[in-house]
């Protein structure tokens, strides 16, 4: 009896017709170390070329190489029609962008979308970012941060309905993770008892991947029997969305509007009424956040306008020029590029479904060059990546929401001992904001630290954005470090 395995060892070459449709792309090289390959070897190496849709990185190839020799339009300033600074906004529309948020939030017309495909590698850890602990007096994780404060919205959303009861539907929380964090994310939210959220109100799914290439295009192999593959970014979440039809799924329960963010903020404040009722009253299709640059050197893309009445983009802080990036706009005294892409956007379900057509239709990627683990030790490869603002270049009506960054931006992206964006500044926000918090409630502090090294947490599930606090805090005093949970 022939077994598949004495098969594959009996064979002179390759699958013929899977050679076959190789050569037709040109990358029969994959096949090159084939009679130096143990039958379970070329079994695993069919298995991964057939897994591969050649069609689709041809094309993507195509579109990317050809798009990298195009010239771009010249960049433009934001218009300042297109944002909404913090001192133009008067009380009155927060109060009512706040109601507006909590009612469509109330009737389930809000989805949540976390992109949660990275390590926290940079952090000196192989653990997904989200369960990382920053070190705040509670030990929590940004996973369990970001949990609570769904909680805390549908809390409020629910007491926003009349007598507080009835017409209330839970947040949906779409966690988009990696091959490389999936596994180990769902076992966290498992083993976390999914933070107080009700299991099916949380979806995970996973980002694609992609082959490396080499410049001319060739895939780069990883292995003898596996090609080198990398996650396509954080803006594959549009092709997953669409290829796991979540796009209809969120159709099917009544979403209408999808909160985007990235995990590694300390500070986001997931599912934003205020945000979410200025969405909705402008009639857009795509919105922002950002934060005023603090100075021109700052590693932070801006938002910039892609030639006379061009559809607004992100230019990352390598790709600005020196002089630009030092411009400063006389009318405003504020730089000329001044505002800051920090990952917190929102999008109507009908755009996204737009964007996931549109980004496959066009297949043009970013090419990341980048050292690739291979055969031949690390060689300098292609990464083909979206970014999760590509979004943008598809908007007919974009607008920018101005954020204070020091009560909704604490990135976590380096190790502690790194000159920025570290857990340890992350924490130190966090508590600075909290701190405040707590005197404008009232409240006293007393610490046996100096005041800028320590602070009180308030847990989430107290408190959203520094309301209700007066109850607790009015002529109590509490000793720093601590978090306040009552």
């Amino acid at each position: 009896m022939v077994t598949k395995e004495s098969g594959f060892q009996a064979m002179a070459g390759p699958p013929q017709p899977l050679l076959e449709r190789l050569k037709d792309y040109g990358q029969e090289d994959a096949f090159a170390l084939w009679d130096e390959l143990s039958p379970s070897e070329r079994e695993i190496l069919v298995k991964d070329i057939e897994s591969l849709d050649l069609p689709r990185l041809d094309r993507i190839l195509r579109c990317s190489l050809r798009s990298q020799g195009l010239p771009t339009p010249a960049i433009e300033p934001v218009s300042e029609a297109n944002v909404s600074t913090i001192e133009e906004r008067t009380m009155e529309e927060r109060e009512r962008w706040w109601k507006m948020g909590l009612k469509a939030i109330s009737e389930g017309k809000l989805a949540v979308l976390l992109l949660s495909g990275g390590q926290g590698t940079r952090l000196g850890s192989s653990d997904p970012k989200g369960c990382f602990n920053i070190g705040l007096p509670s030990g929590k994780s940004l996973f369990q941060l970001q949990a609570e404060r769904i909680l805390c919205v549908q809390k409020l959303a629910a007491q926003s309905v009349a007598d507080g009861a009835g017409g209330f539907v839970p947040i949906h929380w779409y966690i988009m993770t990696s091959p490389f964090t999936d596994e180990a994310t769902r076992k966290f939210f498992e083993s976390h008892k999914y933070f107080g959220l009700e299991a099916d109100q949380v979806t995970f799914f996973q980002q694609g991947t992609l082959p490396c290439v080499s410049k001319d295009g060739r895939l780069i192999m990883e292995t003898p029997f596996s090609v080198a593959k990398a996650p396509d970014g954080n803006g594959g979440v549009y092709s997953a969305l669409k290829s796991s039809k979540l796009l209809e799924e969120m159709a099917m329960r009544g979403v209408r509007y999808v909160d985007c963010y990235g995990v590694d903020n300390a500070l986001v404040r997931v599912a934003d009424p205020t945000f979410l009722g200025y969405f909705i009253d402008k009639g857009i299709t795509a919105a922002a956040k950002v934060v005023r640059k603090a100075y021109p050197q700052e590693k932070v893309g801006v938002f910039v306008q892609r030639g006379k009445g061009g559809p607004l983009s992100v230019v990352e802080y390598s790709e600005l020029d020196q002089s630009m990036a030092c411009a400063i706009n006389q009318g405003t005294g504020r730089l000329r590029f001044c505002w800051s892409n920090v990952c917190l956007h929102m999008f109507t379900l009908d755009f996204l479904n737009q964007v996931a057509n549109g980004l496959e239709k066009d297949s043009i990627y970013h090419l990341a060059e980048k050292k690739i683990p291979s055969i031949h030790g690390h060689t300098t490869g292609l990464k083909l990546e979206q970014f999760i603002f590509d979004a943008f270049a598809y908007s007919p009506s974009t607008a920018l929401f101005e954020a204070v960054r020091e009560e909704e931006f604490a990135p976590v992206k380096n190790a502690n001992g790194s000159s920025y964006d570290t857990p340890d500044s992350a924490r130190l926000l966090v508590l600075r904001l909290h701190t405040r918090w707590v005197v404008a409630a009232g409240g006293f502090l007393t610490h046996s630290v100096p005041l800028y090294a320590t602070g009180v947490e308030i847990s989430p599930l107290l408190s959203y954005a520094g309301e209700n606090l007066e109850a607790i805090c009015r002529a109590r005093t509490f000793h720093a470090p601590c978090e306040i949970t009552y």
